[in-house]
């Protein structure tokens, strides 16, 4: 995790979590002047367009305060889905046994995507079986990772 997730992440879960909400995890996505801040929360209960408004609403203002992104940004604010994000080690543990997708930021015994059924997670890696080969993918060298949704 950069530094600056690192940052945006122990600024804006405080604030999450005191509204009543988990903080399922910060995504910052630089793109020159127009950045985006994609904030995931979620509740046992679930979320709604109410809950992501009124968590914007205190997030914005604490990051006016702070000011901890110099250019230009979009905030979202949004439920993690069907598909959610999976961003520690903890979340992965949560799901083993569900199909997951992962892309790396550099390659790993070639290959950069990863696509299987989700084993665990060991010391700081998270197995992944595709097909017939398990993989110990570590946390550190994961870019992104989404659970596959399962529709029956």
């Amino acid at each position: 995790m950069s530094s600056k997730l690192e940052q945006l992440q122990a600024l804006l879960a405080p604030v999450v979590e005191a509204l009543g909400y988990v903080c399922w995890g910060v995504e910052y996505i630089s793109q020159g002047r127009h950045s985006l801040l994609r904030v995931y929360i979620d509740h046992p209960n679930g979320i709604l367009v109410e809950d992501c408004e009124k968590v914007s609403r205190q997030v914005s203002g604490v990051l006016d305060v702070e000011d901890p992104i110099t250019n230009e940004y979009t905030l979202e604010v949004s439920s993690p889905g069907m598909d959610r994000p999976l961003f520690t080690l903890e979340q992965f543990a949560a799901h083993v046994g569900e199909q997951v997708k992962v892309k790396l930021r550099s390659p790993f015994e070639g290959r950069r995507n990863f696509q299987g059924l989700l084993r665990g997670v060991e010391d700081q890696d998270v197995v992944v079986q595709v097909d017939e080969h398990e993989y110990l993918l570590p946390i550190e060298m994961i870019d992104k990772a989404n659970v596959v949704p399962r529709f029956e």
